[in-house]
């Protein structure tokens, strides 16, 4: 991976802070989560660098918990009325190039979000206690959060791990992976935790943090889609619900439909901030079904998971 810019104090401050913390499996442990030590610079570097707008809307996931199909269906509900839902940029651009990540820039530089006009539409793996201050503070900025049942977001994971890093060795065999979910030692983990922070901030501030189950995103997309477009500020009229705007919406954004299109079979990701890693754009469309961990994980690991979440998640009325 590239190092950011050297030169500055900030950042040789830093690497130092990073070079420090502890260590395992190639990722580093800040505050409680474990990071790529890129991805804990960065998140440092966001904390002075990044500024709040009013209308900055965050789409935040735990990795492979539906964050292509959420950045597909938020970019689509917010700019429904600059595109033709029959030749829209989903068409031909993946989800993943239309919604920039705040930790995971196209090109070198933090600070390119800020040459985005408003009102701007970003995504972010981050836990809700790492996101910059600005974020965290302003009364203003709406967060979008999807969360996944555990046992089927480790699968989904665990494939796309091996797809990403397992070309250059870094492959996990099933056993070894699971056992570093349990542990809550996988990017972005505890995976728990990362739930339970947005959670909370929901229960407390509904108004500004709308926490969605993938589960029910599947069981009732259009419910969801309706209730996602009124949190955005942008909810569709009588005319356009009649009109079956909101089942276009759906059909556009589905699995079927984004997986079968030649843009999201081929070719591989622009992100020049990790050369070291290939993104293929296939790779992010795996099966997105529901229950899928049964083909993969025994029954033991399903219940030594459930088990793991629910004494994590006790009291906290978040059931997964």
């Amino acid at each position: 991976m590239e190092q950011p810019n050297s030169g500055s104090p900030s950042e040789t401050h830093i690497d130092d802070l990073v070079s420090k913390l502890p260590v395992r499996e190639g990722m580093v442990l800040y505050k409680s989560y474990w990071l790529w030590p890129q991805t804990a610079k960065r998140v440092m570097l966001l904390q002075d660098m990044f500024k709040a707008r009013d209308d900055d809307v965050i789409l935040a996931t735990n990795p492979k918990c539906g964050t292509t199909w959420l950045k597909a269906l938020a970019f689509t509900i917010t700019t429904r009325s600059s595109y033709d839902l029959h030749n829209h940029p989903l068409l031909t651009l993946h989800p993943q190039e239309v919604v920039p990540f705040l930790e995971i820039p196209a090109n070198e530089d933090l600070t390119y979000v800020e040459t985005l006009a408003s009102p701007r539409l970003l995504a972010t793996h981050v836990p809700m206690s790492l996101l910059p201050e600005s974020i965290a503070n302003h009364g203003c900025v709406r967060i979008v959060y999807i969360c996944r049942e555990p046992k089927d977001a480790f699968v989904s994971l665990w494939h796309f791990w091996n797809r990403v890093h397992g070309g250059r060795g870094a492959d996990l065999d099933l056993d070894t992976a699971f056992n570093r979910f349990c542990e809550g030692a996988l990017p972005y983990g505890p995976f728990w935790n990362h739930c339970l922070e947005y959670w909370k901030e929901s229960i407390a501030r509904p108004d500004r943090v709308l926490f969605l189950k993938y589960e029910d995103m599947m069981s009732d997309p259009v419910g969801c889609v309706k209730k996602l477009a009124l949190f955005l500020g942008v909810p569709f009229t009588d005319r356009e619900e009649e009109g079956g705007v909101v089942e276009q919406v759906v059909r556009l954004c589905s699995f079927e439909m984004l997986s079968g299109l030649e843009a999201n079979k081929t070719g591989n990701l622009k992100v020049r901030a990790r050369p070291n890693v290939v993104y293929e754009k296939a790779a992010f469309f795996r099966r997105g079904k529901v229950g899928d961990w049964v083909n993969h994980m025994s029954e033991e690991m399903g219940t030594k998971l459930d088990s793991i979440m629910e004494e994590k998640l006790k009291g906290s009325g978040l059931v997964l």
